[in-house]
């Protein structure tokens, strides 16, 4: 008989975990509180308690190309950063495709998850669940939390002397939908994340001026890295994730601080981070820059006061009559169904085994997917994470003894501290091409790279020097799909396609370029040897 499992939430994560609970011969129940599915990837005009909330103009900050499931290629004509509905687009695809809307419960909240009496033998839980007003329970082998992680708006008020007394108006990002009714004002952004930058880019336009304020700085980056190509496709290697953890600290640091200025100086332009050594999740925009230089926004430092009319910063400085305040200041996480004892949540951040897996419990049937915050694209890392979570709720997986997860959940979060710093909104980063693999490594889906080199170095190639997309782990092991390896060379073929939107004629400037450089170095080599003759 096939085991139960609750799905609490329809988002990337929820749907992703429904596919694999499928997969794995398992008999999933989705419960999504809304009308529909997608999580925060769905825009409403209106905010919405206990839901995630974006702003209308959103786009992704991974290419398609790094963010599709590992056997469902995005189709070749979409863009490679997509617009919010556009994304809902490929979820509703993705769900129509593999039939997932069948175990979904819409409109019903989850109210309660708790033991069974008989947990420590049987692992199962009694959920309890409402819609329309009326409430069920019914018991389940196994829970997967799939409820995000960006719903509690962060603000810290107290941090911000004065802010009682400020006449304008103020409010979390996650209230922000779009630039209407703001024309004219002097806008203050506090906090230079992505949504920030989005924010204040977007209110730029047509506000009198926009000030953001940031804590430590931050790095920018452009969405177009080398020869055009999105930035993950050239950052997500194995061979540059190999340099990365194999040079010193130093080399490395010095590498990003290069590749960061390539585009322009930071320290020109107020943003460079304070610590360096940090590798905070970068700004992905490409219009801070334009509009800086335009001086459309400013950069401020921390804010240290407010009065009626202004903000008051460390550095001295004051700006007056400003209108908006927009803290663009994070979340916070809970699960409200959760007792303490099974999840508990302290200073935003979570003891799970892999960042998965409560490490205390008698019987692991309790996971929470997506509860993470890759330095890539989330898709198919919580893709994984759901791989290796259904293979353990069928037994075909181990867990190690909670000591051992103890372990390795106090290590994990010393070097998470070392590499990523103590900020609230780095609590849930890990680094992308290293924790794929070593959730790919459960389940037995990692390439094998020693055993390709002989049977096909084509592809050992393109797995370690090209981009480290979701389709290799769909090459070996269970759920291996037919259809990876062409998926992986033709990558670039879709890449490109949703560019090409003008026919060309037929050019040969480049055969022709590239034999006039090798009659020019060939003129040369003959000139050196004549005139070491004619000496």
């Amino acid at each position: 008989m096939a085991k139960k499992v609750a799905v609490i939430g329809a988002g990337v994560s929820g749907l992703i975990s429904l596919k694999c609970c499928v997969d794995e011969g398992l008999e999933p129940t989705c419960f999504e509180r809304t009308e529909d599915i997608g999580g925060v990837w769905r825009f409403k005009e209106n905010v919405e308690d206990g839901r995630a909330s974006i702003y209308q103009s959103v786009i992704t900050n991974t290419s398609k190309e790094m963010s599709c499931f590992s056997d469902f290629p995005m189709p070749e004509d979409f863009p490679n950063f997509l617009h919010n509905s556009k994304l809902l687009e490929y979820f509703r695809i993705f769900a129509k495709k593999f039939d997932l809307l069948k175990y979904i419960q819409f409109q019903t909240t989850v109210l309660s998850v708790r033991k069974c009496p008989d947990f420590s033998s049987s692992g199962q839980w009694k959920v309890v669940t409402q819609s329309n007003g009326k409430e069920q329970s019914a018991v389940f082998d196994a829970v997967m939390v799939c409820s995000g992680h960006h719903i509690l708006p962060h603000i810290p008020l107290k941090s911000f002397p004065g802010i009682e007394r400020f006449k304008g108006q103020y409010f979390h990002s996650r209230q922000y939908k779009h630039p209407d009714g703001f024309e004219g004002k002097r806008i203050l952004v506090i906090g230079m994340g992505n949504s920030g930058s989005d924010i204040a880019v977007e209110l730029s336009k047509n506000a009198a001026q926009v000030f953001i304020s940031t804590r430590h700085g931050t790095w920018v980056m452009s969405r177009i890295s080398e020869d055009g190509y999105p930035w993950d496709s050239v950052f997500h290697t194995r061979f540059r994730s190999m340099l990365r953890n194999v040079l010193p600290r130093t080399a490395v640091k010095w590498m990003i601080e290069q590749q960061m200025n390539r585009w322009f100086n930071h320290e020109n332009y107020g943003l460079e981070p304070q610590n360096k050594y940090i590798m905070k999740e970068p700004v992905l925009n490409d219009d801070v820059p334009s509009r800086l230089l335009c001086g459309a926004i400013k950069v401020k430092s921390t804010v240290k006061e407010l009065t009626e009319t202004s903000a008051i910063f460390e550095d001295g400085t004051v700006e007056e009559n400003i209108d908006v305040i927009i803290f663009a200041t994070g979340y916070s996480f809970s699960f409200p169904f959760l007792e303490d004892s099974l999840v508990k949540v302290e200073n935003n951040m979570v003891s799970l085994y892999k960042y998965i897996f409560p490490a205390h419990l008698d019987k692991s049937t309790l996971a929470c997917i997506g509860l993470i915050q890759p330095l890539g694209s989330i898709f198919p890392t919580a893709e994984l994470q759901a791989r290796w979570v259904t293979r353990v709720f069928k037994g075909l997986c181990s867990l190690p003894s909670e000591r051992t997860m103890m372990m390795d959940i106090i290590k994990r979060n010393e070097k998470r501290i070392d590499l990523f710093g103590e900020s609230q909104s780095q609590t849930l980063q890990t680094n992308y091409v290293d924790y794929l693999d070593e959730l790919a490594l459960e389940i037995g889906a990692k390439p094998d790279f020693c055993s390709l080199l002989f049977k096909d170095p084509k592809l050992a190639v393109r797995l370690y020097f090209g981009p480290c997309n979701s389709y290799q782990y769909r090459l070996v092991g269970p759920g291996q799909w037919e259809g990876a390896r062409n998926a992986i060379f033709t990558q670039k073929q879709r890449i490109l396609k949703p560019l090409k939107t003008r026919a060309l004629k037929d050019s040969s400037n480049f055969s022709v370029s590239f034999l006039l450089k090798i009659l020019g170095l060939l003129a040369v080599v003959v000139a050196f040897f004549c005139q070491l003759q004619w000496s």
